[in-house]
Parts: structure tokens; C-alpha cells; sequence
């Protein structure tokens, strides 16, 4: 009898595995989790599992990140369904984080429509857990990684609007992401003054969230982002050296690069910006050019003037970018 109900576990494998994104091996694992009758994980545990995905997200190639934390959500959600009232509160609070280091995952891959309705469970369940920190977190990241051509960046400026009103006052979540639109949009003044409205209000300290999304670096690279933006080379190169810094994540150390490039086109420098763009994505290894770095160097194209498009530096990198980002291990 035991031979056959492991015999079962193992065909039944083949089915979960392809429905996670996980191997053949970790399906097993997960039924005979099951069949054992495990103990339920603590809320301890999930807190610490969502800090190893929001580590893992930093520092691996989205599609393995992506493919672990399926795992995890499909895992907290049988959890949820047999825990009592408390431990289900507790729950939404990990749910919302794990959905969204799963949304970010799926917008470096380039998965946007999954990305959004990912983007939207983890509004309600931030929602659902009552958690105010939570939520405005949520709704931040969401907007942030909505400029990476996911969403219409005056969108992105509803969204944060949204959030602000949940709030009832501007907060660094806010502003960081506000600075980066205005941007896009070529709103340079304004988003010079969100800027200085953001370093004020940061200056007087920021409350991290228990999860660890929020760092420091975040503040320097929205200075990053605007002023290469507005071709302010000096402030620009400060943010830049700030970033680097404080900062070990693959994807902040290229896209901070890539602003260099972008300050460089701004300047007039349209040959020099280009191929500084072009060999900070070509020394990336296929599985670490997320749509977030391919994304930043089309800002970089998108910075040069229509006249000098057909430049021979410039069709090399769009040639590049038509590549785009690799969905692969390294």
C-alpha cells in the first residue's frame, strides 16, 4: 500500500511540477509534506521566507525567483485555508509581500499582464491585513515598476496619487516615484522640486518596513534617475556614486550606469552615451537583463534627438535592445 501511494506521489508530480514552474523533485517534496501531515509553517518562518525572496530577487535572475516563489504562494494560500483568524491576518501580510516580489519578478521578465493582476492581489491582500505601512508600501512598488513600460507614466501618477490619499500626506514612497515620473514625462522642474520635497522629508528619517524593501539607495537612485534626466551632470554623478556605494544589486549598479549614459545624451553626447549604454547591457550575463535594464536603455534611446537617430552608435544599440531582456539563467 505505501509503495503504491508513492508510486502515485511520483506520477502526480509531473503535473504539479509543470503548474509551479518548480522541478519534478520539490513536487514530490510538497506531497509528501502533505501525506506526512505536516506542521503548518510559522508566521516566523514565512516572515523569514520573504526575506530570502526579496534577497534572492536582488541578487538572482528573475526566472529562478519567479519560479521559487510560486511555490511559496501556493504553499501560504493551503496554509491560510486552515488557519484561525489571527494566523489568517498574519498570512495577508506575507501574501502581499511575497505577490509583490512576484510582480517585480514578472516585470523584469517582461510579463506585464501577469505582473498587473499580480500587482493587484497583493493590494488586497495588503489591504486585508490592515496594515497601513503595507499597503502604501505596495502601492509604491507597484507604481515604481509600473515606469519600467508597463504602465503610461501619467498613470503611474493616479496610482501615487491614490496612495497619498490612503495616507493623507506625502511620503517617501510617494515622492521617490512621483521624481522618477515626472521625469519620464519631461516635467524636469517639477520633478527637481518633488525631489527636494523628498530629501527634506527623508532627512528627518525614514520608519523601514519589517520585510526589508525599503534602503537607502532608493533615495539616491531617484536623484540619479532625475538629474541625469535633466543632463545635470554633477548631481548626477553624485547620486550615482552614492547608489554604488551603498548598493550590491545587480539591477541598481546597471540602471545607475545606464543614467550615466543617459545624462551623457542629454549633454549632446549622442555617440559616447550610446555606447556607454551599450556596453553596460552587453557585460550583463543573457539571465541578468531584466526588462528593467532593457527598459532604462530605451530611456537612453528615447533621449536622442529624431535628427541624429540614424547615427551609426545609435543603430548599434537599438540593435541591442531588440534583443531584449533574457529570460534564461546566466
Amino acid at each position: 500500500m505505501e509503495r503504491r501511494r508513492l508510486l502515485q506521489l511520483a506520477a502526480a508530480s509531473i503535473g504539479i511540477g509543470a503548474l509551479t514552474g518548480g522541478s519534478a523533485d520539490e513536487s514530490v517534496r510538497q506531497l509528501l509534506d502533505m501525506a506526512m501531515d505536516g506542521e503548518p509553517r510559522s508566521i516566523e518562518d514565512w516572515n523569514l521566507a520573504c526575506g530570502d525572496h526579496l534577497y534572492a530577487l536582488r541578487t538572482r535572475p528573475p526566472a529562478q525567483v519567479a519560479a521559487d516563489l510560486l511555490i511559496d504562494l501556493l504553499a501560504v494560500r493551503r496554509q491560510m485555508e486552515v488557519s484561525s483568524p489571527s494566523d489568517v491576518t498574519e498570512l495577508q501580510r506575507v501574501t502581499a509581500a511575497m505577490a509583490s516580489v512576484y510582480a517585480n519578478a514578472l516585470t523584469r521578465l517582461g510579463e506585464h499582464g501577469a505582473a498587473l493582476r499580480w500587482w493587484r492581489t497583493a493590494r488586497h491582500a495588503a489591504d486585508a491585513s490592515g496594515d497601513l505601512r503595507l499597503r502604501l508600501l505596495v502601492r509604491g512598488e507597484e507604481a515604481g515598476h509600473g515606469l519600467y513600460g508597463q504602465r503610461d507614466p501619467e498613470t503611474v501618477l493616479r496610482l501615487l496619487d491614490s496612495a497619498q490619499g490612503i495616507a493623507g500626506r506625502p511620503t517617501v514612497d510617494v515622492l521617490t516615484n512621483r521624481a522618477k515620473a515626472l521625469t519620464m514625462l519631461g516635467r524636469h522642474d517639477e520633478a527637481r522640486a518633488t525631489l527636494n520635497d523628498l530629501l527634506d522629508l527623508a532627512s528627518a528619517g525614514v520608519a523601514a518596513d519589517s520585510f526589508g524593501f525599503w534602503k537607502a539607495d532608493q533615495i539616491h537612485f531617484a536623484e540619479s534617475w532625475v538629474y541625469a534626466g535633466a543632463g545635470e551632470e554633477r548631481a548626477a554623478d553624485r547620486a550615482r556614486d552614492d547608489v554604488l556605494t551603498l548598493t550590491s544589486t545587480y539591477q541598481y549598479g546597471a540602471n545607475v550606469r545606464l543614467h550615466e549614459a543617459l545624462c551623457t545624451v542629454a549633454q549632446g553626447g549622442v555617440d559616447e552615451g550610446t555606447r556607454k549604454a551599450a556596453t553596460v547591457i552587453g557585460s550583463l550575463a543573457p539571465g541578468y537583463r531584466s526588462h528593467h535594464i532593457i527598459e532604462t536603455g530605451r530611456m537612453v534611446l528615447r533621449a536622442v534627438p529624431l535628427d541624429q537617430r540614424d547615427r551609426r552608435a545609435v543603430g548599434e544599440f537599438r540593435e541591442l535592445l531588440a534583443i531584449g531582456p533574457a529570460s534564461g539563467t546566466p
